[in-house]
């Protein structure tokens, strides 16, 4: 029989009991692929890190599962398992660390108490199988409610992005499962990202967004930092400006959230940089006696 432990920490907050919960197993390497499936199950939480040995100093494997999949990459992890190294002193917060996820290597530094990557390939942008009429129909808003046609934009997971007029948009938005099984299921996405560009200045942008997925059932994320990497190289490729932007997330879900994001300026043209804070809020240990499969 081994024992595996893992911390949880509540990520892209500096306040336990918000933001977006994160299990991090360390030294995790050893076991099996359908072992590290069945654990993320078991914790049901949105994302589950495996986190391997390092293989040089500041240098980790990383493996990333939801309850029902693995990820090639993924914000939250990221940034969460950033933060544990650091406050378990496994880490020289002087040096760059590496994060290796099967998506290629994450640098992350770290700077005022918060852990920013940089994303391992820029942002990718293609038309949305969604127009301007069905994202209405999808979010049960009216017409005028959604501004523009929505995209799909990608730094390693794809999102239809939609930017709607403002918060009481957002704030009311009910799904419809029928439109989404009809028209984003199908898609090369598989998750919905809405957003209202809240206030705009030379120094930084404000956005409110909401992140909607549906792979065993319809769930809202509380934070996403593969979207907010998403949104944020899409807006990047519309102007050559520096770009910074602090997203505000899961504040409809009782778990208000911040997310730091840049790019352009002195950020390889297409490439995000994402950042914020994590806590650590528990630990717990897995009795594993053989395989789970």
């Amino acid at each position: 029989m081994k024992t595996v432990e893992y911390y949880l920490l509540d990520v892209f907050t500096d306040q336990p009991f918000t933001g977006n919960p994160l299990a991090v197993f360390l030294e995790a390497g050893e076991l099996e692929t359908s072992t590290m499936q069945a654990l993320a199950n078991e914790l049901n939480l949105a994302e589950t890190v495996f986190l391997s040995a390092a293989t040089r100093p500041n240098h980790f494997p990383m493996r990333i599962f939801t309850p029902t999949q693995e990820l090639a990459f993924a914000g939250h992890p990221t940034v969460g398992t950033a933060h544990l190294l650091a406050a378990l002193n496994l880490v020289d917060r002087e040096q760059t660390l590496v994060l290796q996820p099967p998506i290629g290597e994450l640098a992350v530094r770290y700077d005022q108490g918060r852990a920013t990557f940089t994303t391992a390939h820029p942002a990718s942008i293609a038309d949305s199988t969604l127009d301007h009429a069905t994202a209405a129909e999808l979010l049960g808003l009216e017409a005028q409610q959604v501004i523009g046609h929505p995209v799909i934009a990608s730094c390693g997971l794809p999102y239809h992005l939609i930017e709607l007029a403002d918060l009481a948009a957002l704030e009311c938005v009910q799904i419809a499962t029928t439109t989404w099984m009809r028209v984003v299921a199908p898609s090369s996405a598989e998750q919905v990202y809405l957003y209202v560009m809240e206030q705009t200045n030379e120094a930084e942008t404000v956005i409110k967004s909401r992140m909607f997925c549906m792979h065993a059932s319809l769930c809202e994320d509380p934070a996403t930092g593969s979207a907010a990497a998403a949104l944020t190289g899409y807006l990047a490729s519309l102007q050559p400006d520096a770009l910074q932007c602090k997203i505000h997330q899961g504040v409809e879900m009782g778990r208000p959230s911040v997310i730091h994001t840049a790019a352009n300026g002195g950020i390889k043209t297409g490439f995000v940089e994402v950042g914020g804070n994590a806590s650590v809020v528990g630990r717990g240990a897995f009795d594993i006696h053989q395989t789970i499969g």
